[in-house]
């Protein structure tokens, strides 16, 4: 079975296809800068255990030009890994906001794309994007079924105390104001390689996504029960760009004494705070280097944000009432040593302790890094959420896995 997965952005594209149930995928690209200049085209295939890498740039006007080349480049006589555009037999979306309304992935009709409009207001920078491929992908791949695979679907199994704000209940029953939590396929996904690992399905695990973007999730029998980000992606960690947690208090006084729209604020706790705020940089390689190079803030920064993260581990093994893993995944959790390190120091009384030869062995596969004797396994395993993306589109085609649609 020929399946697509799209991660479709405000101005890119990303893709892989698989070949299922073969969990390799035959080809992987990227399409960047649509509608903008110097558009262009990172195309991979994989024949006869070789990469093959395709670049070019050209002029895409919008999502539409992007997707066609990449099904011209899907088809090409030299490079190409299908005949034409009807041998793919489903495609499977990203859509980052399901609210209430998606418990689980669902294959895709005119009332679940109005439902998904409806949730626009929801995740105003991802939604619509999500949507747009959606139809593009319907009119240059007729004949598949499209599928969409939520982000906030994970969390949906936490219990009502976790995700509840202390406002006017209101704002609950009547604009569905409350926690729903990100990066949920990637939790999800390293979530279920750690109880396959450990050999546990009961296991209590707590799953640490660091990426430009952060969070956390308290798993619980492959069930999340909480998640630090909330209503929107900028609350709990530290991040690349946004703040995390914040006293909103410092909100009105921004508004109210300093003079700042709501837009202002939000760009500012978005798009200027985090590490970028504090240290100048983004990319934690760069904030490394900084710190090497003897910049005291640089350094301060990193305390932060590993303070943070092990304040909510404390947090999520009170929730959990114990804890067997503690998982690092996406692009810091899997490469930063020394933020893995400074996380796991002086939480020997949870029963987490860290080797730390193991800790700075360059490995790209799944490891564990604590000592031989510690009672909580320190797992860091990589993440793939566009695996994770087609596991589930099969299952649901094949039978295997229920659409929960409200």
């Amino acid at each position: 079975m020929n399946i697509f997965v799209i991660n479709s952005g405000s101005s890119s594209i990303k893709y892989q296809l698989f070949r299922m149930p073969q969990e390799n995928p035959v080809c992987s690209g990227l399409v960047e800068r649509i509608g903008l200049e110097g558009s262009s085209i990172t195309h991979k295939t994989w024949k006869h255990g070789q990469e093959l890498v395709t670049r070019e740039s050209l002029t895409l006007a919008d999502h539409q030009a992007g997707l066609h080349e990449v099904a011209r480049l899907l088809t090409d006589p030299q490079i190409g890994v299908i005949a034409n555009p009807e041998e793919i037999d489903a495609v499977g979306h990203r859509v980052v906001h399901g609210g209430e309304s998606f418990k689980a992935t669902t294959i895709i009709s005119e009332p679940i794309k109005d439902k998904i409009k409806e949730l626009f207001s929801l995740a105003p920078l991802h939604n619509p994007a999500n949507y747009l491929g959606i139809e593009v992908a319907e009119k240059i791949f007729p004949n598949a079924k499209q599928i969409a695979v939520f982000d906030t679907a994970f969390h949906q199994t936490m219990p009502e105390k976790a995700y509840r704000y202390a406002i006017p209940a209101k704002f609950y029953t009547e604009k569905r104001i409350r926690a729903y939590g990100f990066h949920g396929t990637s939790h999800k996904y390293v979530s279920e390689q750690a109880m396959k690992k450990l050999n546990n399905p009961a296991a209590k695990i707590i799953t640490i996504h660091l990426g430009n973007g952060c969070s956390m999730s308290a798993v619980d029998a492959g069930r999340s029960v909480d998640t630090s980000m909330g209503f929107g992606p900028v609350s709990g960690l530290i991040m690349g760009t946004r703040s995390g947690d914040i006293d909103a208090s410092v909100i009105f006084h921004l508004i109210e004494q300093l003079g700042f729209s709501a837009q202002e604020v939000s760009n500012l706790l978005n798009k200027s705070s985090g590490m970028l705020g504090l240290t100048g940089f983004s990319d934690m390689r760069d904030i490394r280097k900084s710190i090497t190079a003897g910049n005291k803030e640089a350094d301060l920064a990193y305390d932060l944000y590993a303070y943070r993260i092990k304040k909510m581990i404390g947090a999520y093994v009170a929730v959990l009432n114990g804890l067997d893993a503690l998982v690092f995944t996406a692009g810091v959790g899997e490469n930063d040593t020394e933020i893995r390190k400074r996380i796991c120091s002086n939480l020997e009384f949870l029963g987490i302790e860290m080797d730390e030869v193991k800790n700075e062995m360059p490995h790209t596969g799944t490891r564990e890094i604590n000592t031989e004797n510690a009672r909580v396994k320190i797992m860091v395993i990589p993440t793939n959420e566009e695996l994770e993306i087609v596991k589930q589109c099969y299952e649901l085609l094949t039978g295997e896995n229920a659409t929960e649609y409200d």
